[in-house]
C-alpha cells in the first residue's frame, strides 16, 4: 500500500469491472451516492481517488493511482500511464456506459501557485482534502472532486495536484445507465 503522494511519472489509471477491495487503498475524503438504479462511492486517496459506481447488474471501479499501487489485473479492462490526455470508453453488461478522459498537465509555477490558491480556498460542495506540505514546497498537493448526479448518470471531474512536479492531473468520467 502506497501511504505517501507518488511523483507524477508513475501515475497510472484504471478501470475494473468489479471493486477493488479497500484495504487496498488509503482514503482521505469519502462520500457516498444514492440515486435512482444506481449507488456510488466515490474516495480521495493519498494518490489520487477511486470511483465505485454500481448500476443494475454492474460495477466499474475507476483508480487513479500510483503505477506501483498493488491492485488485482483480474478483469481490468483499462491500464494506462497517465500522461498526456486520453480518451477511454466501456460499454458494459446492462448497458452501463463509461467514458472519461484524463490529462496530465505540466505547468509554469506562477500557474501551479494560481490553481492550487483558487481549489484550496473556501468551502465547496465537491469533495475536496489539502495534503501537507512535503517540505520541498510551502503548499501541499490538494485534491478536488466534483460530483454531478442525474436520475440515470453521474458525472465526476477530479483535479489533483502535484507540488513538487508543478503537475495537475485533470480527469472527466461519466457512468450512464440505459434509459
Amino acid at each position: 500500500m502506497i501511504s505517501v503522494r507518488p511523483k507524477v511519472a508513475e501515475l497510472a489509471f484504471h478501470l475494473f469491472s468489479r471493486p477493488i477491495h479497500p484495504e487496498l487503498i488509503v482514503v482521505q475524503q469519502s462520500r457516498m451516492i444514492q440515486r435512482g438504479h444506481y449507488n456510488a462511492k466515490v474516495d480521495i486517496t493519498n494518490c489520487g481517488h477511486v470511483i465505485t459506481f454500481n448500476g443494475g447488474k454492474s460495477t466499474l471501479c475507476e483508480v487513479a493511482t500510483s503505477a506501483q499501487q498493488p491492485l488485482p489485473t483480474r478483469r481490468c479492462l483499462v491500464h494506462q500511464s497517465l500522461k498526456g490526455s486520453r480518451t477511454e470508453e466501456a460499454t458494459c453488461q446492462g448497458g452501463l456506459e463509461y467514458r472519461t478522459h484524463f490529462q496530465l498537465e505540466t505547468v509554469g509555477a506562477d500557474m501551479f501557485w494560481m490553481v492550487g490558491k483558487q481549489l484550496g480556498k473556501g468551502q465547496t460542495e465537491g469533495l475536496l482534502h489539502r495534503f501537507g506540505s512535503s517540505g520541498r514546497m510551502a503548499l501541499g498537493a490538494i485534491s478536488y472532486v466534483n460530483i454531478e448526479t442525474r436520475l440515470n448518470s453521474m458525472l465526476v471531474q477530479a483535479i489533483h495536484t502535484f507540488p513538487d512536479d508543478y503537475a495537475i492531473v485533470k480527469v472527466e468520467s461519466l457512468f450512464s445507465l440505459p434509459e
